[in-house]
């Protein structure tokens, strides 16, 4: 069966984290051919630290695409990559807005071309607003969207994610339903669009509990002032004997009721949501839980079902049953570099499920295939490459 994205072709402009973008169309088989500035490429091929002399991230974030280097400063440069719009269905780009329009390859330039053409813009703040041409990063996202200053523990600096969740759930992923999404009313139309995703609007729309919680109560959230954040003792995280930690998400009743009766405290079943009894129920489960290191307790209370889990190193991520049975984590081959660890493919699919058929391309090593196929010949590609188009 042919997977759902075969015969969707992406020009892929994106470099470092947004890369995720193409790499999950390219995972459910679309043809990702990655434009890279030739000489230099992704910069994110040789940050540290390395496999031989590439970055392990970029080996998954660019799995399963071509790169064509393609100088888009010069008008062969330009020209190529018309043609290669021509056939395409989907652009991502990640410039800063005006970028693209300087360069001549903004939505309003290509869509005379190819009015079928799905671009996606994936920026920090959208193309308009006050902040559309202010620099930002992840944790300026987050700062924006209120949600760093309500992570941590109360009186402390706010706590910064292990992850880049702005980048991630609120521009990568929300780029890859947009573009879908995209796809399906070109399906109905015949018709193209342009999408304008701006992390900030993304992470900020994931705020729907604290944030439907402000606009019915007026109460500001910080740290530890809601059920999810740290507030109470059935939501939160305890230091164990051997200085690891247990998380506890013991939020609904029943659940509660089980943790209450293993540690003989029935008198706190009816007290779970009430906030002066809280430190007295933190003290008591911190105590608890100091007597035995984090694997005796897991062993304890596995059995419990009361939403209890270690809190893994990296280390022990990949090495978990669960992690492995879901085949979150494989090995792939890299025709230069040998065996190389690669993340699973988060969305399993009976029918049509995601293939890793291609590592991470070398720079340029697809430019010989990707411009024959547009009719170049081998002169006028040797030439090309002397000119510094390619």
């Amino acid at each position: 069966m042919s997977m759902p994205l075969e015969g969707i072709k992406i020009l892929d402009l994106t470099t470092m984290l947004p890369a995720y973008c193409s790499m999950t169309l390219g995972d459910y088989g679309a043809e990702v051919i990655k434009i890279e500035q030739p000489g230099t490429g992704d910069s994110s091929r040789r940050v540290k630290p390395l496999i031989n002399d590439t970055n392990g991230r970029f080996l998954i974030l660019n799995r399963n695409k071509k790169s064509l280097t393609l100088n888009l400063k010069t008008e062969k440069g330009k020209e190529i990559f018309y043609c290669l719009a021509g056939e395409a269905d989907v652009i991502i780009e990640q410039f800063r807005p005006g970028v693209a329009r300087k360069l001549g390859i903004d939505y309003d330039t290509i869509k005379d071309i190819n009015p079928r053409l799905v671009y996606c813009s994936i920026t920090g703040y959208g193309q308009d607003g006050p902040y559309a041409f202010v620099a930002g990063h992840d944790i300026n996202y987050l700062s924006y969207a209120g949600i760093l200053g309500m992570t941590g523990k109360k009186g402390d600096d706010p706590a910064i994610p292990g992850i880049q969740v702005a980048d991630m759930c609120g521009g990568i992923l929300m780029a890859v339903n947009g573009i879908l999404l995209a796809l399906m009313a070109r399906h109905k139309t015949g018709q193209g669009q342009y999408i304008d995703i701006a992390m900030l609007d993304g992470v900020l729309s994931c705020h729907t509990i604290a944030a439907g919680d402000y606009f019915t109560s007026g109460a500001i959230p910080g740290p530890e002032t809601t059920r999810l954040n740290g507030k109470y003792a059935c939501y939160s995280v305890y230091k164990t004997k051997d200085g690891k930690f247990i998380s506890m998400g013991a939020l609904e009743p029943h659940f509660w009721r089980r943790i209450c009766e293993f540690f003989g405290k029935e008198e706190y079943i009816t007290i779970q949501m009430d906030d002066g009894k809280q430190e007295e129920i933190f003290a008591f489960l911190a105590e608890q839980f100091s007597l035995r290191e984090r694997d005796e307790w897991m062993s304890v209370l596995r059995d419990l079902d009361a939403c209890i889990a270690p809190v893994y190193s990296m280390n022990e991520v990949f090495e978990d049953p669960q992690v492995i049975h879901r085949k979150m984590a494989f090995e792939s081959e890299h025709p230069r570099l040998g065996a190389i660890k690669q993340l699973g493919f988060p969305i399993k699919m009976s029918a049509t499920p995601a293939r890793f058929n291609m590592a991470a391309p070398e720079l340029g090593q697809h430019n010989q295939e990707i411009l024959a196929g547009i009719g170049y010949n081998a002169d006028e590609i040797k030439s090309l490459k002397q000119q510094g188009a390619i």
